[in-house]
């Protein structure tokens, strides 16, 4: 997929999402999902360009979009940081500590980074409920629970004041997809991706695994913990139990229906897995297994047949070349 094509989709995508306030801006239910979606696009499309694009198993990018929504969260509440200086301060911690997450990984490959970073993942919980995270400001198995609302040109931007949150999260969440779009089609994108299908190949053209392994941790690692952190002063209550395998397990599924490597599909997994989420919250405990049965129905009736079309295509227009040149040169 090209760079015109990418941006056509992210363009129609969120083109659409700006209408629907239009139409259903008085039912906060809609609205909440709306901008859940938006949220969760972002964390997809971040570990999309890890795993897709820059071929790193990391499975980290929930425990990033935590640090950024605690580190907003005390900055806001035990030091009364601004709402939106405090965002920014979040996305700049969770970067370094991406970086300083990457820099073991650089030494392991696939299913050890896997490990390694979910071991972050895991120890994180602990830490925030115990008495390193109470030290800290993270109110220990309470969670915090007085989280200040953004506030920019006279507009409190909080679940009380959807429309207008509404607006601010898809502008966030926009210029969030756009940095992805330039990077993937930029050299740092050519230079994922070559590290990605043949690392010893591309380091013997010149290109740094070091420093673009590390690019990938802090680029992600940013714009997740900038997101996490707009979660935060969103909702105004955070929890270790975010840090459980449902939103870790749900994120996953994102990926997969949007397509790993697929971006902009990403951005349509989030909002199909999220949308069907919620519609499917009255089934309670049965939603999960609803949601396994439709991503199940969909992957076998919809990617696969896709992906075999796709090869066949591709083998068909392979074999024509090569028939044509056999005649031609006969």
């Amino acid at each position: 997929m090209n760079f015109r094509q990418m941006a056509t989709i992210i363009g129609v995508a969120y083109g659409l999402m700006a209408l629907m306030p239009l139409f259903v801006g008085d039912i906060p239910f809609i609205m909440n999902i709306l901008i859940m979606c938006l949220i969760w696009a972002v964390v997809v499309s971040c570990w999309d360009l890890m795993m897709g694009f820059a071929g790193i198993f990391s499975f980290g990018q929930v425990a990033f979009f935590v640090m950024g929504a605690y580190t907003s969260g005390i900055l806001a509440i035990e030091h009364q940081v601004p709402a939106v200086l405090a965002v920014l301060l979040a996305g700049i911690f969770t970067a370094v500590m991406g970086i300083i997450v990457g820099l073991p990984c650089l030494k392991l490959a696939g299913p050890y980074i896997a490990l390694v970073t979910f071991g972050v993942h895991m120890a994180l919980q602990p830490t925030l409920r115990g008495e390193i995270g109470i030290a800290l400001g993270s109110g220990g198995a309470v969670g915090l629970l007085t989280i200040p609302p953004i506030s920019l040109f006279g507009y409190s931007f909080s679940s009380a004041n959807l429309v207008p949150t509404f607006y601010l999260t898809l502008v966030l969440s926009l210029a969030c997809a756009l940095v992805i779009l330039f990077v993937i089609n930029s050299f740092w994108g050519v230079a994922f991706l070559a590290l990605k299908d043949s690392q010893d190949f591309a380091m013997s053209l010149g290109v740094s695994a070091f420093k673009y392994k590390l690019m990938v941790f802090g680029l992600t690692s940013f714009l997740t913990g900038i997101i996490g952190a707009y979660y935060g002063h969103f909702y105004g209550v955070l929890s270790y139990r975010m840090l459980e395998m449902d939103l870790f397990s749900m994120l996953m599924v994102m990926l997969l229906v949007g397509g790993l490597g697929r971006f902009p599909g990403a951005i349509l997994g989030a909002f199909l897995v999220v949308t069907g989420s919620e519609l499917l919250a009255p089934l309670g405990s049965y939603r999960a297994v609803a949601m396994g049965a439709l991503v199940a129905v969909s992957y076998t009736h919809l990617t696969l047949p896709t992906m075999r079309l796709r090869c066949r295509s591709r083998w068909s227009r392979d074999h024509y070349k090569g028939g044509g040149g056999g005649g031609g040169g006969g």
